[in-house]
């Protein structure tokens, strides 16, 4: 997915920017950047690949060669940012969160309309923050011109643009991701993870509203552009990528994952005998400790996280070596595993093929019985909106699998699949045996999106829930 930080200050930047920047490391897996306005108004810039090594350690040389009051920041899936650009409307640098699903109708158009190349990355894909540069720039303002694009764009866009000593910070139309400001003597930051601040000794000043626009100097922070009315911020947010520090629209995602996990055993009225409760690392705890607190069975750690060389909540996008990733990084203890009930809480089945191989792992070290509690319902539509799923086949969803097996074919109409989708029906519960069954567990349940929905404290409207309902809001 990727996330972003920016700094206007009175004073040098650079060390609250490289920190705030690195507390987005967990967003994204491919590449970092950072770009720094200096004192004679010429834009520094570093892109370095982080697949297989942490943001600071690549970053760490490039910082004495930085110098400025104004920066900006990104951890991204894919694409090198941030870019700098050359334009009527200045020279500036630009980075993106988001995802543009009508990405070649949009370069198509700029073709037709004179626009003469774009650079093409590795993989023969255009880069889609160079494309929102070229729609910004058709517009005679920066404002005018970030409108523009946020209303061109199918999918989510959030921005940061740095010109003149100052930031431009977008969220995106439908606020599907956080945008957040804070402040301190001197300095304005702004943020997808309100966990930056802290630290930094940053406190929240505001959350940007969907599809507004402000301008931030180091005196003040300036609206450009009143929010739309609608939001649909990502449910996923509180359920798996967002960081438990993490506050978003007054919400900490930590007491949304014990709330979760509360309600989920509450809803339990399957009698389980169980020695211990347990969670897959590092999203699942959170639910775990819920789950614990409210069925009074004792936590434990079956599983611990091998941080000191897999530290990356990430994973890479090869299915193969996700597959290798997730065995080495969870180290299982012996002595809690043999001859218990265990039951497990995760943030989401989504595959199943990891959650296959831990199952197998478990028993082959004497577990007698392993459940599983999943703190969303069933993943059955692939997201549109955001690149956290971007190397996901809707396909290989196992609870579409599972559909597919039922239904005896490729089932790809929407209607057909909702109907998989309404806990406690007939085709819902067909789905889950199917599921429990492939994946060898003694019981498998998933938290009601009615539950979720009360546990994150939103109404429904204000939600995006599709990769479970299939509504887009």
């Amino acid at each position: 997915m990727g996330g972003f930080f920016g700094v206007v200050s009175k004073y040098d930047c650079v060390g609250d920017l490289y920190y705030g920047t690195d507390y987005h490391s967990h967003l994204g897996t491919k590449r970092g950047g950072l770009a720094v306005t200096n004192g004679s108004g010429r834009i520094i810039r570093r892109i370095h690949d982080i697949s297989n090594a942490q943001f600071r350690s690549k970053f760490d040389s490039d910082i004495n060669d930085f110098d400025g009051n104004t920066g900006i920041g990104i951890i991204s899936d894919y694409e090198d940012q941030p870019l700098i650009i050359a334009s009527h409307l200045g020279t500036y640098a630009i980075a993106t969160v988001g995802k543009i699903n009508n990405l070649d109708d949009l370069s198509k158009r700029a073709f037709r309309s004179g626009y003469s190349h774009f650079s093409e990355m590795s993989g023969g894909e255009l880069n889609p923050t160079e494309l929102v540069a070229t729609l910004i720039n058709r517009k005679d303002s920066i404002v005018e011109g970030i409108q523009f694009a946020q209303e061109m764009i199918e999918g989510s866009c959030s921005i940061l643009l740095m010109v003149d000593n100052c930031i431009y910070a977008a969220r995106d139309f439908n606020g599907r991701t956080p945008v957040i400001i804070g402040e301190k003597d001197g300095s304005f930051a702004v943020t997808m993870e309100s966990s930056a601040f802290p630290n930094l000794e940053y406190k929240h000043k505001c959350d940007l509203g969907s599809g507004e626009i402000v301008q931030i100097t180091p005196e003040m922070v300036i609206q450009k552009k009143a929010p739309e009315q609608k939001m649909q911020i990502c449910s996923f947010l509180w359920v798996y990528y967002g960081y438990p520090s993490s506050t978003y629209e007054g919400i900490n995602t930590e007491n949304v994952r014990y709330r979760n996990g509360e309600l989920m055993a509450e809803n339990d009225s399957e009698d389980t005998e169980l020695d211990s409760v347990c969670g897959i690392p590092d999203s699942g705890i959170g639910h775990a400790i819920g789950y614990s607190n409210a069925s009074k069975v004792p936590y434990k750690r079956a599983f611990v996280k091998y941080t000191p060389t897999w530290p990356r909540s990430f994973m890479p996008q090869n299915q193969k070596m996700r597959n290798l990733v997730a065995r080495m990084k969870l180290i299982p203890i012996q002595e809690i595993v043999k001859n218990q009930r265990l039951l497990f809480c995760d943030d989401s089945i989504v595959r199943g093929t990891q959650l296959r191989d831990t199952v197998d792992r478990l028993i082959e070290r004497g577990a007698k019985t392993v459940h599983m509690r999943s703190a969303c319902p069933p993943l059955v539509f692939g997201c549109k909106f955001l690149n956290f799923s971007r190397s996901r086949s809707d396909l290989d969803l196992v609870a579409r699998r599972a559909i597919d097996k039922l239904e005896g074919r490729s089932v790809t109409e929407p209607e057909t699949l909702k109907e998989y989708t309404k806990t406690g029906c007939e085709k819902y519960n067909k789905m889950l045996d199917e599921i429990r069954e492939e994946l060898k567990l003694g019981t498998l349940k998933y938290q009601t999106l009615e539950s979720l929905i009360e546990a994150i404290g939103l109404p429904k409207e204000k939600l995006c829930t599709y990769c479970w309902d299939g509504c887009e809001g």
